[in-house]
Parts: C-alpha cells; structure tokens; sequence
C-alpha cells in the first residue's frame, strides 16, 4: 500500500475514533448544562456521581431519562440518599420537557418547592414525599394541567389545603397526607373538573366539617384519617356509587351509622375512634369484597347483623362501643 495513502488511513481512523463520542452524543447540550447546575446545586452528592462531562445524559448517567424522539430530558428521579443536602434547585424548571420529576426519601432536602416547577407543563407526575420540605403547599401548582399524579406526603408542609388543585382536570391521586395541615377541607373538592382523584388528607391537623359537596364526588378511595373533623360522613357513602376504600378513622366524626347506605364495591371501611351513634347497617352484610372493617371505639347499639363477611372480623373490629353485642362480641 501506499505510504501516504496508508498514512492518511491512520490520521482518519485515529480522529473517527475520538470524534465518535461527540457527534453520536443524544443529550440536548442545553439539558446537560441544567443537569450539571441542580448536581451543583445539591453540592455534588455521591448518587449523582454518574453525571460526568464525558459520558452521555440520555445513555449513561443514572436518575435521568431521555424522549427517544426528541432526546430531551423527560424524567429526573433522585431517591434515597441522605446525604444529598440544601433545597429543590429553581434550575429544575429549566428543563421544559419534563413529564415527571421525583425527588423522594432524601430527609436533607429542605425549604419550600420552587416556583420554578410552575414552569413544566409537560409535567405528569411529581413526587415530592419523604423528604424535609415545608412552608405552604403552593398554589401555582394547579398551573400544571398535565399533573396526573402529585405525591408531597411525608413533609412538614403547614397552612391550608389548597382549594386550586381541584382544577386540575387529570389528576388521578392527590397524596397530602403526614404534614401539618390545618384549617377546612376545600368545598372545591367537592367538584374536581376533570377525574375524580384518590384523596390522601390523614395524619394532618385538619378541622371544621366534611364539605356537602363530597355528595357529588366518587372517590375509589379517601383517607382523611387521624385529623379531627366532626360532623357528618355519610355524603361520602352511597350505593350508586363505586368507591372501594374509606378511612375515616381518629376524627371527631358523629353521625347515625344506621341511616347511611354503603356501595357494594367497599373493600375496606375504617371508621374506629369517632363518635356514631345508631347500629349497623343490615346492607353491610351485603358486601361480599369487604376485607378490613373497623367500628371500634364508637357509640354504636345493637346487635352485630349476621352474614356476610361481619362475623370474619375479630372483636378489636367492634369492642368499645356503647352496647355492640352479637357474634364475635358476647350475645345480646
């Protein structure tokens, strides 16, 4: 061969070989350099430490993921660490394409969520939960039409429940639950604009009644436990409606018992530490997929009705009521 033609032949191989990474790269340019200021920002922890300048966002770094179709970043997922310290960066919201953002279990993960966020309206699901988050939970969030999910369960979020997020028209779960909520459960939730969500309230400081409004809602499931509502409950109930659990346990909730009707779908009811009156519904015996049921603690009369699945439940399901009586508790 010959010498300049072999030469040459070197030189093209020697550059194709250092070029290649650069040019076949996926990762938006503009994406990674985001990338690396929330890395910054979280002062470099060690779960990040697969985001390095030499290797490919979209291939090769480990918490994101990339649209096949636009190599844009589409989902940033940063979990269990604690040793990723400071607050959710605002550099967060400068990833437009964004269709889901979890930032979860990392107890070092401080201060309230950035306005920022408002600004992903690819965003599906955000997961905030698990983590050392306070202040409000903030309003500009119902800006984000596309939310299917919203986690921020687990934080120390404090003031009211927002009544906005009732106008996000695909939310599937609202997940509010353990922070330090206060004051009234939006009548708004009582009239959501698109799908009916799972509603997660408990573990709370939440007062006053539960909104009439829930009359008009079916919840596949609610849990507004361990708060201190009063009043009614039975707008929740109903037997055209397909909700499959209820837990409205640790209120301050009074009302008859044996006046309200129960959806046969019901997997599981816990109404434990309130104080109804009245007896249990002859209907419950109806239910043929109840799994949990729990009156305890109540105020409740009569015989326990047999059938159905009530007598599979043990007596820590009814004891402590004012005169229960009938299997599994003793005879009437």
């Amino acid at each position: 061969m010959d010498l300049k033609l072999s030469t040459l032949l070197c030189i093209s191989l020697f550059f194709s070989t250092i070029l290649t990474p650069t040019l076949s790269e996926l990762c938006n340019p503009t994406d990674k350099k985001v990338l690396f200021e929330i890395k910054t920002a979280f002062n470099n922890p060690y779960i990040l430490s697969s985001w390095k300048s030499d290797a490919d966002c979209c291939t090769d770094w480990y918490n994101v993921e990339c649209d096949p179709n636009t190599n844009r970043i589409n989902s940033l997922t940063i979990f269990t660490d604690d040793r990723l310290t400071g607050q959710i960066p605002a550099q967060v919201g400068d990833l437009p394409y964004l269709e889901t953002l979890v930032l979860r279990k990392l107890p070092n993960l401080t201060g309230p969520i950035q306005p920022s966020i408002a600004k992903l309206k690819h965003l599906k699901m955000l997961r905030l939960s698990w983590n050392g988050l306070s202040g409000s939970v903030p309003d500009f969030l119902s800006q984000l039409k596309n939310l299917t999910f919203l986690e921020l369960n687990y934080n120390n979020f404090t003031g009211s429940v927002p009544s906005s997020l009732s106008k996000l028209p695909n939310l599937l779960a609202l997940h509010l639950d353990r922070n330090q909520l206060t004051g009234n459960i939006p009548s708004s939730y009582g009239k959501f604009v698109g799908t009916v969500p799972d509603l997660f309230l408990s573990h709370n400081k939440l007062t006053g009644k539960i909104p009439t409004s829930f009359a008009n809602m079916n919840f596949d499931r609610i849990d507004l436990s361990r708060n201190m509502l009063e009043g009614d409950a039975s707008m929740i109930f109903g037997m055209n409606k397909t909700t499959q659990i209820v837990d409205l346990s640790r209120n301050m909730l009074e009302f008859d018992l044996s006046k309200v009707v129960f959806s046969t779908s019901l997997i599981s009811l816990d109404l434990n530490h309130n104080r109804m009156t009245g007896s249990i519904p002859e209907q419950l015996t109806q239910l043929d997929n109840l799994q949990l049921f729990n009156v305890s603690y109540n105020r409740l009369c009569g015989q326990i009705p047999v059938g159905g699945k009530l007598q599979s439940f043990d007596t820590t399901s009814y004891f402590h009521n004012r005169c229960l009586c009938g299997a599994p508790l003793p005879s009437c």
